[in-house]
Parts: structure tokens; sequence; C-alpha cells
């Protein structure tokens, strides 16, 4: 019986090595993924999120003094 306790118990420590081992090359694997994204990414010159959203607050300043400028102008040209 003892035999059979020392044979579950190998069998537990290898099913329980072997998991700690995929989890590793799990998180390595995800490791490398995010590190060849970013890798494209910085070559394909997109724009940050950070860059976008300044570029939005700025075109929408733009298209509000633009729908002012032209108010003024048809109200100009209603004068004229």
């Amino acid at each position: 019986m003892q035999k059979d306790n020392k044979f579950f118990d190998d069998i537990a420590k290898m099913a329980s090595g072997a998991a700690g081992g995929l989890l590793e090359m799990k998180r390595e694997a995800e490791q490398m993924v995010a590190f060849q994204v970013e890798k494209i990414l910085q070559k394909s010159n997109i724009a940050t999120r950070e860059e976008y959203d300044t570029l939005l607050a700025i075109l929408t300043k733009i298209r509000e003094e633009q729908d002012k400028i032209t108010k003024r102008l048809d109200a100009l040209e209603k004068k004229a």
C-alpha cells in the first residue's frame, strides 16, 4: 500500500511540475507576442491614442472657428 502512495505522489509531483512548466511557457509566449506586436506597431508609424486625442481636440476647435467665420461671412453678405 505504501508503494501505491509513493507512486501517486510521484505522479502528482510530475503533473504539478508539468503544469508549472506549461504556465511558464504560456507566459513566455505572451511576452514574445506582445514584443512582436509592439515592434510591428512602431514600424508602421501609427499614431498613439494621446496623439489622436490631441489632434481630435485641435480639429474640433478648428471646426468651431470655421463655423463662426462662416456665420459672420453669411451675415456680412446679407448686409451687402
